[in-house]
């Protein structure tokens, strides 16, 4: 077993102010094959004060030259892209063709991404005899998820980084290598010691201090509703902004014109992608009450062809969801499912045959599901999928958006100027129409319980700044 028992503290690779370590496992095993340290309010304080004393310095650089850093930040990743991608399989479960493609890419696509943003971005604004200039906001407490980890901690430190601030990074304690790489590329770029600082541990105890130090001034902090509550309580004494993105219910309406059957089949693959552990996932499927029987068929086939296996296995479509808790969690909601009266189509409760260890869950489709059942309310964050019939539009309309959740919305429509007026009906941050592609330009955020704020692009950068108005500049 390997030991990755230090932080990326001011510049430097250092050890835990007290000793104290925990196992990382191997979800397709269930066994651990690495340690980390994990660190406690002693070394919240140590990264804090390396990153105030760095925003000094740091925030007065030009715009070139943080374009400049994140040219080489971005050259670094491509060298080390690989082992990320092999980290990311290892730490989380998701097949290596996932991780190489989207997981690990996701990450350089949001550094590009930022790059041609802030090359053209201006912090300046003439308004009459005002300037209105927007500044890098502080020091940012950095605090993201297992499920996309690269994404997720690409897409909070490219902005901040552009805007001019400096950051402590927690990254979740169940995937945590991938992000040990990256600090490790940061280190390589050239980026200035305490501009970026990295403490390993958990939320309740180093998410809690980095919320809760009067030093940080953002909190962006990616999870789950629950998290992201306490996170917000935690910083409301300092009066600090806090950025989230949160839990998601996602409906995707499939209207009456669109072709049924690819609908359905691209539909199933989306909410089962990363085995269902994304926030955005379609995990509602809305289709005409005359044609669900016709949808039911259809789902089962396409059920059918996901093959659950280990990781690195040639052919895995699905790999084991990423820690025992989260393996609870979900056959809890499938047996709810089950007593609540909704038709198993495919999957059900337990492991795959033949997977006798790690936490593999069956691809599982429920019809027949009425918008009060908990499985079409409640969160999976697994590869489960409640289908749910509708009587006409304005029905289908009110049942997606009938959530505590507004994440993302998707909606499938043969004319695409019925599409978008759908679109516009929905309460969520961004709705897909006739699943496109990932857009990294596009705002990411959501409204309701759903979090606050929008990542990617220069909406993301938006976040990291202060709006700072100069009356009687000219």
């Amino acid at each position: 077993m390997t030991h990755n028992l230090e932080f990326y503290i001011d510049g430097a690779w250092v050890l835990p102010a007290a000793p104290g370590t925990l196992e990382v496992v191997d979800p397709s095993t269930e066994e651990p094959f690495t340690t980390i340290a994990v660190g406690g309010v002693a070394d919240v304080e140590k990264a804090v004060r390396a990153a105030k004393t760095a925003f000094s310095s740091f925030s007065l650089t030009s715009k070139q030259e943080r374009v400049d850093l994140l040219k080489a930040i971005a050259a670094a990743y491509k060298l080390r892209r690989d082992d990320i991608a092999h980290a990311l399989s290892r730490e989380m479960g998701a097949p290596l063709k996932l991780a190489i493609e989207a997981q690990s890419f996701m990450g350089i696509a949001h550094i590009e991404k930022m790059i041609s943003v802030l090359e053209s971005y201006d912090f300046n604004e003439i308004r009459g005899t005002t300037v209105v200039t927007r500044e890098p906001i502080g020091v940012c407490a950095l605090i993201t998820p297992w499920n996309w980890p690269l994404n997720q901690i690409a897409c909070k430190v490219a902005p901040a980084l552009a805007a001019g601030c400096t950051m402590v990074l927690k990254p979740s304690e169940i995937s945590p290598i991938s992000a040990l790489i990256f600090a490790e590329v940061l280190h390589e770029a050239g980026v200035p010691k305490g501009v970026f600082n990295l403490v390993n541990g958990t939320g309740p105890v180093v998410g809690d201090a980095l919320s809760r130090h009067p030093d940080v001034d953002m909190v962006s902090f990616t999870g789950s509703t629950r998290a992201g509550v306490e996170v917000a309580k935690a910083a409301a004494d300092t009066v600090k902004r806090v950025h989230q993105e949160l839990g998601g219910k996602s409906a995707n309406i499939i209207l009456d014109d669109a072709d049924l059957g690819e609908a359905v089949r691209k539909g199933i693959a989306a909410c089962f992608r990363n085995s269902g552990q994304s926030c955005n996932a379609p995990s509602r499927m809305l289709v005409p009450a005359a044609r669900h029987e016709e949808a039911v068929a259809v789902a089962r086939e396409a059920a059918a062809g996901f093959r659950p296996g280990a990781p690195a296995a040639a052919g895995s479509d699905l790999g084991p969801v990423a820690n025992r808790t989260q393996f609870e969690k979900i056959q809890k909601l499938i047996e709810a499912g089950l007593n609540e009266g909704a038709t198993l189509v495919a999957g059900g409760a337990g492991r795959p045959e033949g997977l006798n260890r790690g936490f593999y869950v069956r691809p599982t489709i429920f019809a027949g599901v009425h918008p009060e059942m908990t499985i079409a309310r409640e969160e999976i964050f697994g590869p489960v999928l409640s289908i749910l019939p509708y009587a006409d539009e304005d029905e289908a309309v009110a049942i997606a958006n009938d959530s505590v959740y507004g994440l993302a919305a998707y909606v499938q429509a043969g004319s695409k100027e019925r599409g978008r007026d759908v679109a516009r009906r929905m309460r969520a941050g961004t709705v897909y129409l006739n699943y496109p592609a990932w857009d990294s330009g596009a705002p990411f955020g959501g409204y309701k319980r759903s979090g606050n704020g929008r990542e990617y692009a220069d909406f993301g950068l938006a976040e990291f700044l202060e709006i700072k108005g100069m009356v009687g500049y000219h």
